[in-house]
């Protein structure tokens, strides 16, 4: 009998009904308290990854998340988030998820289960072999995702993967894999809930790593962000004011007569 996926692993927590809430909510953090230390050691991992996507992205490349589900809906988060945060295009990083846009909100059935539809989704985007496609699946055997790397490979593009087993089709299937076993979750394979919080940490770690090494940042300060509320506004002033020694009006004035905080300090001999 083949082994039990460390994700379907019987949850630590039994009598799940019978617990107060504030029971529940403890052990949901005391799970929760060791996610960070499941991702640390998959760090050489995500390094290498990262290490090979820079130049792709440098040579004109683009990086894809693909994923199902939870996978699928946390690759279109950190990718959408890319474009307020470092001034880049919407083009640079995209999330793909089964289903399509519609699984963004609600549940497609049997979408995941399509070996060939990942790929299909990912030829509507013309891949080439500067990009770097990135397969999100807990389990590491999602039919969509698997498939997906698969062909991404035999067309030339860097591939990788984020998953929560070890020794998966999908890591197998991926040139730079990432595996954080994480355990079982508080309910028996709710991956939702400690498998997820590792791939969005992992997430975070790619696409900021990369953003920094591309220049996005200077400093600790987000200067290439898209000011596109009050609250961002605010925050390129104070960059601004604490660079170049302006008033906060004046800051202001230039942040919207420029669009972007590098932009007005271009303008300045700093």
């Amino acid at each position: 009998m083949d082994k039990k996926p460390l994700t379907e692993s019987d949850s630590h927590y039994d009598h799940l009904e019978k617990m107060r809430v504030g029971e529940l909510l403890k052990n949901i953090n005391k799970e929760d308290k060791t996610i960070a230390d499941s991702v640390e050691p998959t760090i050489p991992q995500i390094e290498r990854l990262v290490e090979n996507i820079i130049p792709r992205i440098r040579n004109g490349g683009r990086l894809f998340y693909l994923g199902a589900g939870t996978s699928g809906r946390l690759g279109i988060v950190d990718a959408s988030e890319c474009p307020p945060t470092f001034g880049v295009s919407d083009n640079l990083v995209i999330g793909l998820i089964a289903g399509g846009d519609s699984a963004i909100r609600k549940a497609v059935e049997f979408a995941e289960d399509d070996h060939d539809q990942g790929w299909k989704d990912l030829l509507s985007h013309d891949p080439n072999e500067k990009d770097t496609l990135i397969g999100i699946a807990a389990s590491g055997t999602t039919p969509y995702v698997v498939g997906a790397i698969e062909q991404a490979s035999k067309h030339g593009l860097l591939t990788g993967c984020i998953t929560a087993n070890l020794d998966t089709p999908l890591a197998s299937a991926s040139q730079y894999p990432i595996e954080i076993a994480v355990g079982p979750e508080f309910i028996t394979g709710s991956t939702r809930m400690k498998a997820g919080t590792a791939q969005k940490l992992a997430l975070n770690m790619i696409s900021t790593a990369v953003m920094i090494k591309l220049g996005k940042i200077e400093g600790n300060k987000m200067i290439d962000m898209q000011p596109t509320n009050k609250k961002l506004m605010a925050r390129g002033v104070d960059i601004i004011v604490k660079k170049t020694g302006k008033g906060r009006k004046e800051a202001l004035d230039l942040l919207r007569k420029h669009g972007s905080v590098r932009k007005v300090l271009n303008t300045f001999s700093l």
